[in-house]
C-alpha cells in the first residue's frame, strides 16, 4: 500500500468515558500500510474521542486520565443541545492525533508507552484512521 493511505481499525467502547489500549492494533496493521520504517499517524475521525500516549504498564493511569480530565470539564450549563459538551471539550483537550516513530516495522515507543483511544461519550463503536509517513 503506497504511503499515505489509509488502514482503519474498529474500537468498541462499553463505558460512558472510557480509556482503551490500542498499541498492539495499531502495530498489527503498520505491515497493511507497508510501514518498515518512518512514521504512522493515528488519527480519531470522531468529536468525542481522541488518541494519545501514555503510561501502559499501570492499568490505573486510564482512570487516572479519565477522572482528572471529568475534574477539568465538570458538567455544566452549556448550550450544547446533545448534552455531551464536556465530552466535546475533554476530546478537544486530548486533541484527534499522534504521530509515532515506526522502525523495523515495530512502533518506537518509550519503555512505559502505549497507544490509547480515550472515549467520552460512549459506549460506541469508534474508529481509528492509520496513515503511513514515510521517509522522515
Amino acid at each position: 500500500m503506497p504511503a499515505g493511505q489509509q488502514v482503519e481499525i474498529q474500537v468498541r467502547s462499553t463505558e460512558k468515558e472510557q480509556v482503551v489500549d490500542v498499541t498492539n492494533e495499531v502495530e498489527h496493521h503498520l505491515s497493511r500500510l507497508g510501514l518498515d520504517n518512518g512514521a504512522v499517524m493515528v488519527y480519531c475521525p470522531h468529536t468525542t474521542a481522541s488518541v494519545a500516549v501514555n503510561e501502559s504498564a499501570d492499568p490505573d493511569v486510564g482512570a487516572d486520565i479519565s477522572r482528572g480530565l471529568a475534574a477539568m470539564v465538570p458538567k455544566l450549563s452549556f448550550r450544547h443541545a446533545e448534552g455531551n459538551s464536556p465530552a466535546h471539550l475533554r476530546a478537544a483537550l486530548m486533541g484527534p492525533s499522534v504521530v509515532l516513530p515506526v522502525k523495523e516495522g515495530k512502533l518506537k515507543l518509550g519503555t512505559w508507552q502505549g497507544v490509547y483511544f480515550c472515549e467520552f461519550d460512549g459506549p460506541r463503536e469508534r474508529h481509528l484512521w492509520l496513515f503511513a509517513l514515510q521517509g522522515l
